[in-house]
């Protein structure tokens, strides 16, 4: 069984010049602890992808977070810029439209142990680039979660956590009520009851997360399991969830009234059919449901670590924790 909880995720908005050597100190931080030369290599890969976006785009931002999983350190680059028109391109050492050096978007992919990058006119460009020790077990590509604290907030009273095994995917997400270290207790209360039987039904998994959490604040929760191409959810409270495939969303799921730890309904589960190309988006209500009205194309075909992005830049709720988890067994297409 392969199992995980959630990496909080470190958000640096790229505004100002010297946001790039902000961006490097705070990777170089994050990266404290990985051996040899990666945190020193992690600061450069902040730095090249905080550069880019200052030298061409607008509204940008990096988002840089441990992988849940151990030995790997995750560094998304996101834009409100106007794409690039060739990707191969730009990646090219020496290819420049500002008259430096060009050596930024190619430097990162070389860097990274594995690098992915779409643009898109109306989406901006997203890149993720991930740096791994030699043995660190590696997180699914099919894959992708951040989970943000409130402006001002230190911890993030969110939380996730998935377990996969024989083919079976379940997943968590947790919004504790409030935000700041109460209801970070609550969701790491969640998360670590989850973890010790992640495979139980899912009604009785919420019974057993009300009960692991009647002495704290209480929670909204959402599960989710999918095997093979049938998806099950189950929620109680504000966490929602939603289908993504590239013709659009063809699904969208809410919880039932209550909080997990105080007033629990009977939990019932919902049940969806799925594509091949189907993501299933899972989030609290620190991202503004409102995406799902008229994601454009670009947006419905991204991987999922890049969606995840893309959703946390352009909508999420600043005053709020914030967290969205994205399971697809696509990977995205040019």
């Amino acid at each position: 069984m392969n199992a995980w909880a959630a990496a909080r995720t470190l958000h640096i908005a790229i505004d100002h010049p010297s946001a790039v050597q902000s961006a490097a100190h705070q990777a170089r931080s994050v990266a404290r602890g990985m051996p040899g030369v990666l945190p020193d290599q992690a600061a450069v890969l902040a730095s090249e992808l905080a550069s880019n976006i200052l030298k061409h785009a607008r509204n940008g931002a990096l988002f840089v977070q441990k992988s849940p999983l151990g030995g790997s350190l995750d560094v998304m680059a996101v834009d409100s810029g106007p794409g690039m028109p060739d990707i191969d391109l730009s990646l090219r050492d020496g290819y420049s439209t500002t008259r430096t050096m060009g050596a930024g978007l190619g430097a990162a992919r070389r860097i990274a142990t594995d690098f992915v990058i779409r643009s898109d006119a109306g989406l901006g460009t997203l890149a993720h680039a991930r740096l791994a020790e030699p043995d660190a077990p590696r997180t699914p590509a099919a894959l992708g979660a951040l989970c943000l604290p409130a402006d001002r907030e230190d911890t993030s009273g969110d939380g996730y956590a998935v377990a996969e095994h024989d083919g079976v995917r379940t997943a968590l997400v947790i919004d504790g009520l409030g935000h700041g270290p109460e209801a970070a207790t609550a969701a790491q209360r969640a998360e670590r009851t989850f973890l010790a039987n992640p495979f139980t039904p899912l009604a009785d998994l919420l019974t057993a997360l009300h009960k692991a959490l009647r002495h704290t604040r209480g929670a909204a929760v959402a599960a989710l399991r999918v095997t093979g191409g049938r998806a099950e959810f189950c929620g109680i409270g504000n966490v929602r969830a939603a289908a993504v495939a590239p013709h659009g969303i063809h699904h969208q799921l809410n919880g039932q009234a209550g909080i997990v730890g105080y007033t629990l309904p009977t939990p019932k589960s919902q049940f969806v059919d799925l594509t091949e190309h189907t993501t299933l988006v899972l989030y609290t209500d620190g991202i503004d449901h409102r995406w799902t009205y008229s994601p454009s194309d670009a947006r419905l075909t991204l991987p999922p670590m890049l969606l995840s992005a893309s959703l946390a830049h352009t909508h999420r709720r600043r005053r709020d924790d914030a967290t969205v988890l994205a399971l697809g067994p696509h990977l995205g297409m040019r």
